[in-house]
């Protein structure tokens, strides 16, 4: 009977130390629906402190660095036009540009995203906090090893670096007929064999989103708190949530943010902010 009480008090101090984060809910025609849009809000509606602006109208080579020979990269008073090369499966045709500046901890992205293609096939990307694996020829801080991604290979990437990556505006390898597309994230893995493109994060996708019509602008807001992504989409007539919670990989802490065109996939970038919670002191 004596020990009874430590140990409860053991058990409470436990649960309390448990992270806290909503699970992904079920899926409507707007997203995830439930506690996860409530989390957002409330996340959303922190404070933040701005640490990266570029509207997009300045030189793109201020802040932004380009992987890939065959991309095109320019700006006008719309915003940061950037184009992937034109051969379709021809990995020299893919594209990332990333940010000069790397991130640490929790984030609010924010930008406008405009396609400015008609592609019915392939992908965009969004990389979170990208770093290198470590590995001998593949340090920490990606902007070392740039020589390597003059040809922007897919596994280059998911094979030597960590960094979330979320997919959208996305389409398969063949074209698609109908209204589909699809939104996904993973977390790439460069330390476990054998090497392949990321463990995919739960939910699997959001598909059918009603969003990404050419010349259409969105407003795109992705927050990573501790060990949850939250992708919100906006355009003038629908608003679209994506949520994922990533509960079995190690957790993504700092890197460099990158936008990734493969192969024919165009679009314009403008109001692009990386805000860390206010507050916080960072080197």
């Amino acid at each position: 009977m004596m020990n009874r009480p430590s140990f409860i008090c053991i058990s409470i101090c436990f649960c309390l130390a448990a992270p806290v984060f909503a699970q992904p809910g079920p899926v409507g025609p707007y997203g995830v629906e439930g506690e996860a849009r409530d989390r957002f809000a409330e996340l959303d509606a922190q404070p933040w402190q701005e640490v990266f602006f570029d509207t997009g109208a300045g030189n793109w080579r201020d802040q932004w660095s380009l992987d890939g020979l065959k991309a095109t990269v320019s700006n006008s008073g719309q915003g940061m036009n950037f184009s992937a090369g034109p051969v379709p499966r021809e990995n020299a045709s893919h594209a990332v540009l990333w940010t000069r500046q790397s991130f640490s901890g929790d984030l609010k992205i924010e930008y406008e995203y405009t396609r400015t293609d008609q592609a019915n096939q392939y992908v965009n990307i969004l990389y979170i906090q990208a770093s290198g694996s470590g590995e001998e020829g593949f340090p920490k801080d990606i902007s070392q090893w740039a020589d390597q991604r003059t040809v922007p290979a897919m596994s280059v990437y998911w094979g030597n670096m960590h960094t979330y990556h979320i997919s959208y505006a996305a389409y398969g390898r063949e074209p698609v007929t109908d209204d589909y597309d699809y939104i996904r994230a993973r977390r790439y893995r460069p330390d476990v064999l054998p090497k392949k493109n990321g463990p995919i994060l739960e939910p699997d996708s959001y598909e059918r989103s009603g969003l990404f019509a050419p010349g259409v602008a969105h407003r795109i807001t992705v927050i990573k708190h501790g060990n949850e992504l939250f992708m919100m989409i906006r355009n003038s007539e629908k608003e679209y949530l994506a949520h994922w919670v990533n509960t079995e990989q190690p957790p993504v802490t700092e890197g460099r943010i990158g936008l990734r065109h493969m192969y024919t996939r165009s679009a314009r970038y403008r109001d692009f902010r990386v805000s860390i919670p206010a507050g916080e002191i960072r080197d």
